[in-house]
């Protein structure tokens, strides 16, 4: 319990919290564009199954993937492919207000932009369209969170099972009013951008400083 109150480890959980709230919110928005397209008596069912889905790849994720980023090489390609996730952050937050309220209105079953329709100007869709976009956007932005928290964590053990942990109970009690507050508060979602690109930055670094000596000492 101790090991929470040095100071590295107080900054390191002080990113892991920022990178579960931002990714928690941005996989119920991505959810929720892919619902909008849907009827009224669909959408609310595919946003369960996808905020669902999402806790349960959280858990496999956060099982495999700690494990993993122990065997030499990873650590580097996790932090390269949080590049990635960074980009389609960035991608992501400069999509038009408009295209994102279609996505809140279908989590939140609101008339945010009142044109007299929940979600009306989505692009219409079947249930299995939405459903296998919902898919591929659950496994990449659940291995991506799981990825932050990872890198971010470091050393610190203790830290690294809070993180995944308050990535699992976010997902899947509070992702849509996390999302309400993102789309509210813009910069939150900048900030934690920020804190990925960070993270990201130290994973690829310490990565190529442990893949360095397998690669010009051939006797390690």
């Amino acid at each position: 319990m101790t090991e929470f109150f040095t100071g590295d480890a107080l900054t390191a959980l002080l990113q892991v919290i920022m990178i579960d709230l931002v990714l928690a919110g941005d996989n119920a928005i991505v959810i929720g564009l892919a619902a909008a397209g849907l009827p009224k008596e669909q959408r609310a069912k595919a946003i369960l199954i996808g905020i669902i889905a999402a806790t349960v790849l959280r858990i496999g994720f956060a099982a495999a993937t700690t494990q993993l980023l122990q065997i030499v090489g990873l650590l580097l390609a996790g932090g390269v492919l949080l590049l990635w996730v960074c980009w389609k952050m960035w991608r992501e937050l400069r999509h038009s207000a408009a295209e994102e309220a279609q996505g809140m209105e279908a989590l939140t079953e609101s008339d945010i932009d009142k044109d007299g329709a929940v979600a009306g100007k989505a692009p219409r869709k079947t249930f299995a369209q939405a459903a296998w976009q919902i898919v591929i956007a659950d496994v990449s932005m659940s291995l991506d969170n799981v990825l932050a928290v990872a890198g971010a964590a470091r050393d610190h053990p203790g830290v690294l099972i809070f993180g995944l942990a308050l990535s699992i109970a976010l997902m899947g009690l509070a992702a849509s009013f996390i999302a309400r507050i993102l789309q509210k508060h813009r910069w939150i979602a900048y900030v934690g951008l920020v804190i990925i690109l960070y993270v990201a930055g130290e994973m690829i670094y310490r990565g190529a400083m442990e893949v360095w000596p397998y690669l010009f000492d051939p006797t390690v």
